[in-house]
């Protein structure tokens, strides 16, 4: 092993709404004091139940994806689980997220954040 990773980090024009909207979605601390870094206007952090830490960093030119746009790709996404995928897209659509496919009867929805960043919910 090289390396341990230590959270994963999402451009976004607003950090701390951001990292709120993700706290809604899955509990944990916004900001909460840790030696690896500083927080300010321009770096939040949300440091989940499960120890997963999201770090969200302040891009004022950010783009967000088009989600399934080629042209602008998401580059990445997160994939949350779920026991119940109704109740779970009442509560994000709530909390500010946007529902981008939930065709088909699949297992699983695609979303975006508010930011722009696409996520998905997948029933466990």
């Amino acid at each position: 092993m090289i390396a341990e990773l230590q959270c994963v980090v999402l451009d976004c024009p607003e950090p701390q709404s951001l990292a709120e909207f993700y706290r809604s979605l899955l509990g944990g601390n916004v900001n909460q004091q840790d030696r690896r870094w500083a927080v300010d206007e321009s770096w939040a952090t949300l440091h989940t139940p499960s120890g997963l830490v999201l770090a969200f960093q302040r891009a004022p030119d950010h783009l967000p994806p088009r989600w399934p746009d080629p042209t602008r790709p998401q580059q990445f996404h997160l994939d949350l689980g779920v026991p119940d995928l109704d109740r779970a897209q009442e509560e994000v659509l709530a909390a500010g997220g946007t529902l981008l496919d939930g065709s088909g009867g699949r297992g699983w929805r695609v979303y975006a954040d508010p930011a722009g960043h696409p996520f998905c919910l997948v029933r466990h």
